[in-house]
């Protein structure tokens, strides 16, 4: 009897014609691949990104030579955003040591703790951050290993230091003769190829992925961030900081401006003051001093529109901005 043609039998496939290209110096089904070589593998065909965990640096005993000055970056948890009424739970910090070209060394001291605040911590805190009334119950932050780890630092770093840097000042007054600097606002990350300046932003197109919103965690994730090194100029986030907190900036403040000209000082980046913060009472700016006269300039002819109008100037160094 004649055999019959299957009709549906499938097509005759040549598998290796069309697998998909796999490095030479990697087996195929004779080798257990690592997970290091499972994500090269995935990275190499251009369909997928990895995100690899961010792991800790580890502190070093003794830090390498090269590098004489210090630096630390804090992160707080708060129950809230008014450093007047709401309270610091959670600290975390890494000092690590850096050269005077901004190229990071050694990380050479961690500190996290927690505190207990005078009442509950808000639900809303707690789905953010993970921290429990439970968690912080009879915990107290050792404000003598926080003032060891900062007393001898050059400089502060906090990503948003306008917030962290008065709650840190209200916890202990070693904050408050430092130098600080903001990894938000005084790095360009647009110019770096970064969509956006939130950490978890920053992480996650650095091609990592951590524990956020714990503070240790943020501050070991924000270091990664500013070692990164910029393709069109080769320098790194941190150097790019620290040559900004070296420059000083300046805040106007155009008190007694027409009240039809908010909207044309709004546009233009200006804030309103209400005086509360011991500010004057006005729209105010903060530039770098090298744009001073320009901006004195426009304030004369745009919105005083007399050549004779003298807003106030107060000039700002590291250790003066970011304060409340």
């Amino acid at each position: 009897m004649a055999s019959q043609l299957d009709m549906f039998a499938p097509p005759s496939v040549d598998t290796e014609a069309t697998a998909v290209p796999i490095r030479p110096n990697i087996k195929r089904c004779h080798k257990r691949l690592t997970t290091e070589e499972m994500a090269e593998l995935l990275e190499e065909c251009g369909q997928y990104r990895v995100l690899r965990r961010l792991l800790p640096r580890q502190v070093a005993g003794v830090a390498r030579p090269g590098f004489p000055r210090t630096a630390v970056i804090v992160d707080t948890e708060t129950t809230g955003l008014n450093h007047r009424r709401d309270e610091i739970i959670e600290i975390g910090a890494v000092g690590f040591t850096f050269d005077d070209d901004g190229n990071i060394g050694d990380v050479v001291g961690v500190y996290g703790g927690l505190q207990q605040p005078t009442g509950p911590i808000p639900e809303e805190i707690t789905r953010l951050t993970g921290i429990t009334d439970e968690m912080v119950a009879g915990r107290t932050i050792d404000l003598a290993e926080v003032r060891a780890l900062i007393e001898p630092v050059d400089l502060v770093i906090a990503h948003n230091a306008g917030f962290d840097r008065p709650f840190c000042e209200a916890l202990s007054s070693v904050f408050s003769g430092k130098a600080w600097a903001c990894s938000v606002s005084e790095i360009d990350w647009a110019a770096r190829g970064f969509e956006g300046t939130k950490l978890a932003y920053l992480i996650g197109q650095a091609g990592y992925f951590h524990d956020g919103h714990r503070a240790v965690d943020d501050c070991f994730a924000l270091l990664e961030v500013l070692d990164e090194t910029s393709a069109h100029d080769g320098r790194s986030a941190f150097a790019e900081l620290y040559g900004a907190s070296q420059r000083s900036r300046v805040r106007i403040f155009a008190e007694h401006s027409p009240f039809d000209m908010k909207e044309h000082l709004k546009t233009r980046g200006y804030r309103w003051s209400d005086g509360s913060d011991g500010r004057p009472k006005s729209w105010w700016i903060e530039i770098a001093e090298e744009l001073l006269d320009d901006e004195l300039r426009y304030l004369r002819s745009e919105i005083y529109r007399w050549d004779e109008a003298d807003p106030p100037v107060q000039r700002l160094t590291a250790f003066d901005r970011f304060k409340a």
